[in-house]
C-alpha cells in the first residue's frame, strides 16, 4: 500500500516527477521585467517632474514679467498719447489738403502764364500791328521796353496806359514771376527786385 512505503522516498519520487525549474525560469524572467519596468516608469516620472518644475519655473517669470507690466502701465498716459495722435493726424490732413489746393491754383496760374507767353511770344518782340502802331507814338518807351524784353522782364499797361504789371523771366531757373507795380515802392526798390528774379 502507498501508506507502507517510506516517507522520504515517496516525496523524492513526487519532487521527482514534478520538473519546477522551467517554472522558476518563468518567474525569474517575470520579476526581471517587473525591475526593469519599475526602472523605466521611475525614469520616465523623474524626467516629467523635470519638465513640470522647468514649466513651473518659467510660468513664474511670465507671471513676474506680466505683473511688471501691469504696473508700468499708465493708461491715463496711453489716452493722451492716442489724443496727441489723433491731432497731428489731423493736422497733417488739413495741410495735405491746403496742399492739394495750392497745387491746383498753380496749375491753374502756370497754364495762364503759358497762355500769355503763347501770345507774346507769337506778337514777336514788336507785338501785335496795334500795339506797334500805339508804341511808335513814344520812341523812349519803345526802347525801354525793348530793354527790358531782353533781359527777360515783359512790362505790361492797364486800359488806361499805366505800365504797373511785370513779367520776370529766369532762363536759367526756368520760371516766371508775375509782379504788380505799386507807386508806394521806389523805383530803386523795384530794380533790385527784377535783377534779383533774373540772376537768381
Amino acid at each position: 500500500m502507498l501508506l507502507d512505503e517510506n516517507p522520504a522516498t515517496l516525496i523524492r519520487h513526487t519532487i521527482g516527477n514534478f520538473n519546477i525549474h522551467p517554472d522558476k525560469q518563468a518567474v525569474t524572467r517575470i520579476n526581471d521585467s517587473l525591475s526593469a519596468l519599475q526602472q523605466s516608469r521611475d525614469l520616465r516620472m523623474r524626467d516629467a517632474e523635470s519638465a513640470m518644475r522647468k514649466l513651473s519655473r518659467h510660468l513664474h517669470s511670465l507671471n513676474a514679467q506680466h505683473d511688471e507690466d501691469i504696473a508700468a502701465h499708465d493708461s491715463g498716459r496711453h489716452a493722451a498719447a492716442m489724443v496727441e495722435m489723433d491731432t497731428k493726424k489731423f493736422r497733417v490732413a488739413k495741410a495735405a489738403t491746403e496742399l492739394e489746393i495750392e497745387s491746383e491754383r498753380l496749375e491753374s496760374e502756370l497754364e495762364m502764364l503759358k497762355e500769355r507767353l503763347a501770345d507774346l511770344e507769337a506778337q514777336g518782340l514788336e507785338g501785335d500791328e496795334t500795339t506797334r502802331r500805339e508804341r511808335e507814338a513814344d520812341d523812349a518807351t519803345i526802347l525801354r521796353l525793348k530793354i527790358f524784353r531782353s533781359l527777360g522782364v515783359d512790362i505790361e499797361a492797364d486800359d488806361v496806359g499805366n505800365f504797373n504789371k511785370a513779367v520776370i523771366r529766369n532762363s536759367r531757373k526756368g520760371d516766371v514771376h508775375v509782379v504788380k507795380v505799386d507807386p508806394k515802392f521806389s523805383r530803386f526798390f523795384y530794380a533790385n527786385y527784377f535783377w534779383s528774379n533774373m540772376q537768381g
